[in-house]
Formats: C-alpha cells, structure tokens, sequence
C-alpha cells in the first residue's frame, strides 16, 4: 500500500517534506525495526521517548515519520532526507489508525469479542475459544499466556499487544481462514489506544476488583478506563456483563450495545444456580429463558462457572446452538496456571494466578470448600514489584486468615527490594500462622515437605508465567515444575 493511500488512514494537521509514492514496508513505533520503507511513530512512553529516535528510523530508511511533538526534528532535515514529517494530535491514536489502514482493516471482516475484568480473562477466553472451534469455527485468541491463529500458537508478552502488533494478527487470522476471534482487553490497553478502531462485534465484562493502582492511580480511574470498551460499542454490537459485580451498571450506563447479563442474581438473563465442584471439575445450571442447562466442566470453582456462563452466554449471542456450546465448556482444557491441580497422591498443589487480594481470596475460598476444613491449607504467595503496592497487607490478610499455614515468599520483585514488599505484606496479617521464606523454591520445598500428608497447598501469584524478574533480569522459573519436583520427592 502506497503511503499517499495510508495518509488517509490518519486524521493529520500537517504534512511537510516529501510524501513519496511507495509501497510502506511496514508500520513500527521501535526504531530498531525500521527497514526501508517503513512508516515510523514516534510514542511518548513511561520509559523513553520514541521522538529521540526519529534520526535512527531515518537512517535505517524510513519512508515517513509520523510525530505529535511538531519540533521534534527540524523541517531540513526532513527535506534533506527526502521524507515526510506527519504531525498528528496522539501518536498512539495515529498508529492504531494507520496500522488499521496498512492491514485493510481486518477486523471488520473477523466477529472479534473483547474480555475486560480484573480476573477470569485468560479462562473465558480459552473456553470461548474451544466452543467456537468444536462448533467449527477457526478461531484466533490473543491473551496473556500465548495468541493462537487458530491452532499455530505463537509466545505472548502483553496481556494486549500494541495496535500495529494486534492488526497484523488479525491480519494473519483472516489469511488463514479465522472467522473469530477472542482477546483479554486491558485496562492499559484501553488507555493506551492499543484497541483503538477495533470493531468488537460483543464484549464481556467479569468482574472488577482494585488492581493496577500503580498505573490508575485510583479505583475510579480504574474504572474508568475498562469502561472505554463498552463506550465504543455500536447498536449492533453485545455486551455481556457480571450483575453480580456491584459496578456493572457504571461499566455499561453510556453503552449503545445491546445488554445481556450473568450470575447468579435473580434476574440474570443467564441465572448460575447450584454450583458444586471438587478437584476433579465443577457442575453447575444455567437458567435461561426458563430452560435449564446442566453444565460440567473439568474447570474448578465458583469463578469458572461465572467464567463458562460468559462463554455460553456470548456464543449463544453468536448463534450457536446450546449443545454445541455445553460440549465446548465440557471439553474446554485445563488453561495453564489457572487453578492447575498437581499430585496423584493425598497431597494435592494448586498453582494459580492469583494475583489479587479478590483472586486470591476466591481461590482460598474455592479450596476451603473443597477441603471441608478436613484438610490442612497452605498458601505459598508473594506480590511484585514496582505494582500495586495498596493490594500488599491486603493479600497477607486474606491469605492468614483463610489459610492454615502461609510462606510468604517473593514473586517477581522486579527492581525492588523483595524483603520491603514482604514487609508490606505483613503489616495486613493478623495471625501469627507465616514464614517468612524469600526465595520462592525454598517456601515452595518446605511448604510441600513441611504439611500433612493429604495438605492442599496453593501456589498463588504467577500462574503460568516460567520466570521470575529480579533486579530487571529474567530468570527461568516455573512454580508448576518446582512443586512437581518436590511432589515426587
């Protein structure tokens, strides 16, 4: 595509130097990916400054340079390098529109359905995904453990890639035949502009709980900004929302789209009724128009029933029929670090996401439940660095009051020192039932060596991810290999 044909992509307030008639090689906000022919957009970040590095991209051949700082290089220089200057009002809205224009926009040819909450993203996204493709749907999924076009899976460093990263992937699904697709939507993201333009055919609301202060500053910005999803929605579009969650009605007040509601409060257009659930998977009804649907998944615990009744009430939204969509729950696999049971003995580890104080707290929940107070539980958890800091004693109350036994031990300290954040950590605990165990393999060993023999241990906080970030250097690190090890032993 030529860039006097890109141009019309962006709302511009000027243009200076030369717009050359040339196909654009590819769209990039990082200068170390310029190649000839690129268009480069300079992003104000946290970090640094994507207008320090215009010299760079040109350099390296870049075709354009789209910017919002007007005197960020001179015009000369411009002129000289034969190039043009597009200066536009928010460079992030600017790459969302010519990455949307580069990709013919492609998701306007995709049924693309947006998953924002503080928890239950990751789950909702794999179960909707396997309803749609035992439904016989090629569908493509970008998410915080891995994207997949349709089965090719491809590693995932963002909860929601940037936009120019997120078009090419829609790009990639519809080439290769997708004719769905299903993303996390983060509150970041959503502020950001990363999802900007995108055509959400529905959306899915979970849940809301304090997270993210470090970045939102407040509860309200928080909220804020996970309402933009529901406010860009059209008249054609859906939206699927948690009446459970006290902050639906603000989620959704300016929405266009149509509304449709889950949980368990009478009224529900989807109603959750007698959930039971052990460790091997959770039963539970689903009420609609006054039809029940018995539901098995092998997925444990309250929250994944409000996770498989957003799923089913979305793809019934999308026409598919009932049936298909309980074979998709019951089918859906276990999704890696979302209350992952491991041990084939009495003594059980649970390794989960939990990153929360709601997370944590529905996940100790979930195993008091399953346990019946006859067996001991143990919380291995910590909280990361340079986040949240609010969430800290929180978590530490949460987790001594509903555990047994807790080791309080580092997560991904990140640049922090990991024994401050413990102290945070202790300031909200109320019992005197913790260790303190700085090293993560360490507290994981002893919580596994040091319980009873049919102990339920939780191993709360990083889930799927196999690092751990310490002083800004990632390490590998696995807390689902760890607690195999020790298990065998």
């Amino acid at each position: 595509m030529e860039l006097t044909q890109l141009l019309n992509s962006l709302r511009v307030i000027q243009v200076t130097g030369e717009v050359q008639r040339k196909d654009v090689a590819s769209i990039v906000y990082d200068s170390r990916k310029v190649q000839k022919n690129s268009v480069f957009v300079a992003i104000k970040g946290f970090k640094t400054d994507g207008h320090r590095f215009i010299q760079d991209a040109i350099n390296k051949g870049a075709i354009a340079i789209v910017v919002e700082v007007d005197n960020s290089i001179p015009d000369e220089l411009i002129t000289h390098a034969q190039i043009a200057k597009i200066l536009v009002k928010d460079s992030r809205k600017a790459l969302a529109e010519i990455s949307k224009g580069f990709y013919n926009d492609p998701t306007s040819k995709l049924k693309l359905i947006g998953i924002t909450g503080t928890n239950g993203k990751t789950t909702s996204t794999f179960i909707l995904k396997n309803i749609l493709q035992k439904a016989g749907y090629k569908t493509g999924l970008l998410g915080t453990i891995a994207n997949y076009i349709d089965d090719v899976k491809i590693d995932s460093n963002l909860t929601t890639p940037e936009s120019n990263d997120l078009n090419k992937f829609f790009y990639q699904m519809i080439e290769s035949g997708c004719s769905h697709a299903v993303m996390e939507v983060s509150s970041h993201s959503l502020i950001l502009n990363r999802v900007y333009g995108l055509n959400f055919l529905g959306a899915i609301f979970s849940n809301i709980t304090s997270d993210h202060l470090d970045f939102h500053q407040t509860f309200e910005e928080y909220l804020k900004a996970k309402k933009i999803l529901f406010d860009g929605l059209g008249y054609d579009s859906f939206a699927i929302i948690n009446s459970d969650d006290k902050n639906s009605r603000d989620i959704i007040k300016d929405s266009k789209a149509k509304i449709i509601t889950y949980g368990m409060s009478v009224g529900s257009d989807y109603q959750i009724k007698d959930i039971r659930y052990d460790l091997n998977g959770t039963e539970f009804t689903i009420t609609h128009n006054k039809v029940d649907y018995i539901i098995s998944t092998s997925l444990i615990g309250t929250f994944n029933a409000y996770n498989a009744t957003s799923a089913f009430a979305t793809a019934k939204s999308l026409g598919i029929d009932e049936f298909k969509i309980m074979k998709g729950i019951k089918s859906s696999p276990q999704v890696p670090g979302r209350f992952e049971v491991l041990g084939k003995g009495n003594k059980k580890v649970i390794v989960d996401y939990s990153h929360t104080a709601d997370s944590l707290e529905k996940a100790l929940i979930a195993v008091r439940e399953i346990v019946n107070n006859k067996n001991e539980v143990v919380t291995v958890f910590g909280c990361g660095g340079d986040r949240d800091k609010t969430k800290r004693p929180v978590m530490g109350k949460v987790a001594s009051e509903l555990s047994d036994k807790v080791f309080v031990t580092s997560d991904n300290p990140r640049t922090e020192n990991p024994f401050s954040i413990i102290e945070d950590i202790k300031k909200g605990i109320t019992k005197y039932n913790y260790v303190v165990e700085e090293n993560r393999e360490a507290a994981i060993a002893s919580a596994i060596k040091n319980s009873d023999d049919n102990a339920v241990i939780l191993i709360a906080g990083k889930g799927h991810e196999n690092y751990q970030e310490i002083n800004g250097i990632r390490n590998h690190f696995s807390d689902r290999e760890v607690a195999l090890k020790y298990l065998a032993e």
